[in-house]
């Protein structure tokens, strides 16, 4: 499981926050695993069945004013109880005043108490955004992601079958790379996946023949991109006669990738096959099939009407006049 220290997420967040360290200094290295944030109203009123260990805790106006409310020991009860809970640190919004037993609490039990002039609702929200991100599951592939017409496509298929070769033309086209050869690919969303390059080969492509390219020194800024959702996955495949590829286009295939289903197509490469155009049309379709429309679906219907209906007029289908 992925996880970070609390000192990563301070080291990166304190200026953008303006974080201070008010207690816990000694526990920065306990583990934030868990990217969403909680505030821990329940577990101070009694309640710690769902107080999850390894998480980050929001102590925002409401949590401090309800701990004002109990008596003394009954405060430092809960607040021990949260501090010995696993958490993975705790952290106060708008600068609010810390209790003079929380930070003591928070040393005993060495765990990070922050601080920030952020409202509580902004603090969350970033904090989140920036867990979401360095906690997203993560894996590479060997392949090619460009932007086309802003659907996020992945080239996949054997060394040598012309991946790069198809980005580039595409690329020609006014369309945008992302990544070329090695893809890092990042699950940050529930049911998303983004690509991007990996940092040594960014903005680089190889073509066999010409060798290491700069797409950006190339072609622009506007030619490139530094992550991309991905939305459909294109395997290139060598034609041969016994292959197998879809004709009319009613099934949905799907490529299986850090736990989701990306819709998946096969295309053979054969010479005189123009792949940059049929990857946008690929991409137009997948567009269209984003609104509902889909065309082999509506034509056949459209040929079982028409044979349903010539087979109650006659009895039999009229094959000859679907011709």
């Amino acid at each position: 499981m992925i996880s970070i220290p609390v000192r990563y997420l301070y080291d990166h967040l304190y200026k953008d926050l303006d974080l201070e360290i008010l207690a816990g200094e000694k526990g920065m290295d306990r583990a934030i695993r868990i990217a969403r944030i909680q505030k821990p109203g329940l577990a101070l009123a009694g309640f710690l069945d769902q107080l999850h260990r390894d998480r980050v805790q929001i102590l925002g106006a409401t949590e401090l004013s309800y701990l004002e409310t109990l008596d003394q020991d009954l405060g430092d009860e809960r607040m021990d109880q949260l501090c010995s809970a696993g958490v993975s640190c705790l952290i106060i919004a708008k600068n609010l005043i810390a209790p003079e037993s929380l930070v003591n609490l928070c040393e005993l039990h060495q765990v990070p108490l922050l601080r920030s002039p952020e409202i509580t609702s902004s603090l969350i929200r970033r904090v989140t955004v920036y867990l979401e991100d360095v906690l997203a599951p993560e894996t590479s592939v060997h392949g090619c992601l460009v932007d086309v017409f802003g659907v996020g496509i992945l080239l996949i298929g054997k060394s040598g079958i012309g991946k790069s070769e198809c980005a580039l033309g595409l690329v020609a086209r006014g369309h945008r790379l992302v990544g070329d050869d090695v893809v890092v690919l990042r699950r940050k969303m529930q049911d998303a996946i983004f690509g991007s390059a990996e940092n040594l080969i960014k903005y680089h492509m190889e073509i066999r023949g010409l060798g290491i390219l700069n797409i950006r020194d190339l072609f622009g800024v506007s030619s490139i991109r530094k992550s991309k959702k991905i939305e459909l996955v294109v395997e290139l495949v060598e034609w041969h006669n016994d292959l197998k590829v879809e004709r009319l286009g009613l099934e949905d295939n799907t490529y299986s990738m850090l736990g989701l289903e990306i819709p998946y197509l096969n295309i053979p490469v054969r010479p005189a096959r123009d792949l940059t155009m049929i990857i946008e049309v690929a991409a137009r379709n997948h567009l269209l099939r984003r609104m509902g429309f889909n065309a082999a679906k509506e034509f056949d219907k459209t040929l079982n009407e028409r044979l349903a209906s010539q087979t109650q007029d006659t009895g039999k289908p009229d094959l000859e006049s679907m011709e």
